[in-house]
């Protein structure tokens, strides 16, 4: 039984992380985006650690294939398996998830906020600097560094809009249905002597 709760919960868990990641194909405003949110929610609510990284970023890099081959094919030339700087934006979303298990020994509504605006400054931090780094178009130097931070300020306000919506959506959903199917919630194994 304790088996069966357990693949249940974490199948849940695994359905609304990628159904999120692929709500990326609904029309939105530019950085308004579930990324985030997934690798808080996997943080809070995955029980092993390699789930905690491994689920979101593999719901992130199965809805890059569709948008990036189906959505966004004429752009490339080819099938592509990863967009030019990926690394950068992966790498935060794998920050987020590791700040997630910090902030996360409990769920409560301002834990969600706290995840969610450190998802959005770790997101905007890494990102710009990774747009900046070894850039052609900005100076590498440090008034360079600042102007691609400054040039990605308009796009903050969706990253943290994002972040809140699907952080809401996601815990909120998750906890609605804890209540009506107890089978979801986490299980304790108990230390027998």
């Amino acid at each position: 039984m304790t088996t069966k709760k357990i693949n249940l919960r974490f199948s849940v868990l695994t359905a609304l992380i990628l159904f999120c990641a692929f709500s990326r194909i609904i029309p939105h405003i530019p950085n308004f985006s579930p990324l985030g949110a997934i690798g808080l929610f996997g943080a809070a609510h995955f029980s092993k650690k390699w789930q905690v990284f491994l689920i979101p970023i593999a719901a992130i890099w199965l809805s890059d294939l569709f948008i990036n081959n189906v959505i966004y094919a004429q752009y490339y030339s080819e099938f592509t398996w990863f967009y030019e700087g990926f690394y950068w934006q992966y790498g935060s979303y794998l920050l987020i998830a590791l700040a997630g298990l910090a902030i996360f020994k409990k769920v409560n509504t301002s834990k969600v906020l706290a995840g969610a605006l450190a998802s959005t400054a770790i997101f905007f931090l890494l990102s710009n600097f990774g747009c900046w780094i070894g850039s052609t178009i900005y100076p590498q130097n440090f008034g360079g560094l600042l102007t691609c931070y400054a040039a990605g300020i308009p796009f903050l306000k969706g990253t943290l809009l994002g972040d809140l919506f699907y952080s809401g959506v996601l815990f909120v959903t998750f906890a609605m249905a804890q209540v009506k199917f107890p089978v979801l919630r986490r299980v304790t194994i108990e230390a027998r002597n």
